[in-house]
Order: structure tokens, then sequence, then C-alpha cells
């Protein structure tokens, strides 16, 4: 292993490592509930959870229907663990419309279908960037839209919460739902990346 492939940990990491161990020395907390925390979020709450939806809406058009009707309602079936699907609306991107999704207050997030938010969501630029000037701050983030495709901002709060049904990426017909599933992505959901 050359230095290049192991990256020194974050000041975070190091605070969180350090925070975890003196819980545990003083008997607050186990390493086995620590561990299960960190299987919960990695496995049974998390951004699969929102790609498995996704693909189901894009080969099942009743699904996708009441996905767009009623998001909290469409998602019961899946069981997923974790809030903040109290009230999910859920906006579909087409051809000539984006959305892109932030919570300008805090970081209000549905985590049960999203995982954690990444850090950028949270931070004060990109929740008071996105709605000044979506075009131009989504460009940054690596996604140019045409200038006739328009940009809807949904401002998740305690009350809802929003997620966005990329489209559908184009030659993949011949793909079962576990498949379109492993397409989608976190960011795609959140609306500032496409497939």
């Amino acid at each position: 292993m050359t230095d290049h492939d192991h990256m020194p940990p974050t000041p975070q990491a190091i605070r969180a490592e350090a925070l975890e161990s003196l819980l545990i020395e003083k008997g607050l907390m186990s390493a086995e509930a620590v561990d299960a925390v960190i299987v919960r979020y990695s496995e049974r709450v998390g951004p699969m959870n929102g790609a498995r939806v996704v693909a189901r809406a894009w080969i099942d058009a009743d699904f996708r229907k009441l996905l767009l009707e009623d998001g909290t309602a469409a998602i019961e079936e899946f069981g997923f663990e974790g809030g903040q699907t109290e009230k999910l609306v859920v906006v579909e991107n087409t051809p000539e419309t984006h959305n892109v999704v932030v919570c300008t207050l805090c970081s209000c997030y549905p985590w049960a279908v999203l995982g954690l938010p990444p850090t950028w969501y949270k931070d004060p630029a990109y929740r008071s960037r996105v709605v000044r000037e979506p075009r131009r701050l989504l460009a940054e983030m690596g996604l140019a839209l045409d200038d006739e495709v328009q940009i809807n901002v949904w401002d998740s709060s305690a009350e809802v919460r929003y997620m966005v049904l990329p489209m559908r990426p184009e030659n993949t017909d011949g793909m079962d739902e576990a498949q379109l599933a492993g397409l989608v992505t976190r960011d795609a959901m959140i609306g500032v990346a496409r497939l």
C-alpha cells in the first residue's frame, strides 16, 4: 500500500473515534451498540432504499402514479426504518423540468430513503445559493443544464420532505428492478446530479 492509498483521518473522524472510545470506557455505550447503528445506516437506512423506490417507479406505472400522488403511502410497503418520511413528496424530473431539494432553515431530509445527509446539504452556502442561483450552483457541482430547462427548488421542512424521481437513463429497457436500482445515486434523488 502506498501513502496515496491510505488517507489520514479527518479531524471529524478523530473526534468521533475519541468520543466513541470515551463513551464505551465510561460504560455509557457499548461497541456493539455503535456497530448496530453503523449497520442500520449503511444497510437498512440509506440511499439504497430510495434507489429501490426509484427503480420500482421506473418499471411499475401504477406505483409511479401513487408515488407522485402520495410518496408516504407509496413507500409504506417497503417497511423502511428511520424517520423523516411522514410527509414525503416526490417530484419528477423530465426533459423540460429539473427539480432540486434543499432545506433553507436547517437540514430537514428524508433519512429513511436517502440515508445520512451529505455535508454540503447542511452547508449555509448550498442552502442559500440553490435558491438564489440554482443553475449556477448546479453547474459548479457538475450538472450543467440547458437554459430551456426549468429548475424547481423544493424547500424541505419539519412538515414535508422532498425527494426527486430522476429520469430513467436511456438504454436501460432490458434491466430488471435490482439492476436499475444500482444506477440510482443519492445526489440524483436530491437533484444535484443526473443519471
